[in-house]
């Protein structure tokens, strides 16, 4: 036997090993291959007859933890957020992917994929109730602790690994508490719990960021500031809380560093968000941006 025909073999097992274990998983579901699926993709997933889409919406949350990314989020991500904006699963199935994404958070996640496109779906899921209210005050007050505590327990922060696509767990998790926030049933102390979470995540203890958390973490605090949520002292002493997290500067400490980044990444954000705006109510945020970022070593 050749080297090359050994090397197909193996190739050949090492492929069966990964299908095989990704079909443990449930995914590609039952009676869908990945090339079939794909197929969908291609013509459109609006063009799958509701009553089959509804079937298949709950059997796709397995995929979100695929290690493939076009399969995960290309194939996955993609139809579920295709059918929820296009209205084509009715709001018992959204009910049954939010037990079932609630499911997927709590599971082990060793490839670290399934935690956050679990967050980036229920993002989803919170969108459709903000457009047309379908949780009871109790469901939506659970969804708001269930967010901010995954949002403050997010630690692995890889984001984009050119093999291996997004995991991105911060940016999603601040993805669906911006689709909270943009929901008027919320009250204040639900409010308050968003930004409280925000908080953990702006300035994380010994992480730079590189992809976009800084803009994705500013934006349910700037739907928060649009609605009128404090008063341009209450912003600032906000802010102030988060500059203290970086602590007295050490130039030559690598994690001091990385938090003085992440705070001015996020200030400069929300900075540049509020001069640009002529809501009177964003523009709150100037003062407290303005007197971080000059107090800034």
């Amino acid at each position: 036997m050749s080297m090359h025909t050994t090397a197909a073999l193996a190739g050949l097992l090492l492929l069966g090993v990964t299908t095989t274990a990704t079909a443990a998983l449930g995914c590609p579901p039952d009676g869908w291959t990945r090339a079939s699926l794909q197929q969908l993709k291609d013509a459109g997933f609006e063009t799958l007859p509701a009553t089959r889409a509804n079937t298949l919406a709950p059997a796709l949350v397995a995929c979100l933890a695929d290690p493939d990314p076009a399969m995960r989020d290309g194939i996955a991500y993609e139809a579920l957020s295709s059918w929820m904006r296009g209205g084509q699963v009715t709001t018992d199935t959204v009910r049954a992917l939010r037990e079932s994404l609630y499911a997927r958070l709590d599971a082990p996640d060793p490839d670290g994929f399934g935690h956050p496109f679990a967050a980036l779906v229920l993002a989803e899921v919170a969108r459709t109730d903000r457009i047309a209210a379908w949780m009871t005050p109790d469901a939506r007050a659970r969804m708001v602790e269930r967010a901010a505590t995954y949002l403050e327990g997010v630690d692995d922060y890889r984001g984009f690994q050119p093999d291996q696509g997004w995991r991105h767990g911060v940016a999603h998790g601040a993805d669906w508490l911006m689709q909270l926030s943009l929901n008027p049933a919320l009250d204040e102390a639900q409010r308050q719990r968003i930004l409280d979470a925000v908080s953990r995540q702006v300035v994380p203890d010994s992480h730079a960021y590189i992809f976009g958390e800084p803009d994705r973490l500013a934006a349910p605090v700037l739907v928060l500031a649009r609605a009128g949520m404090q008063d341009e002292a209450g912003w600032r002493a906000w802010l102030t809380t988060l500059a203290a997290r970086v602590g007295e500067p050490e130039w030559k400490d690598a994690g001091w560093l990385a938090r003085r980044h992440d705070l001015r990444a996020f200030l400069l954000t929300l900075h540049a968000s509020a001069t640009l705006s002529e809501d009177p109510k964003l523009k709150t945020l100037l003062p407290g941006t303005v007197a971080a970022l000059r107090a800034m070593p």
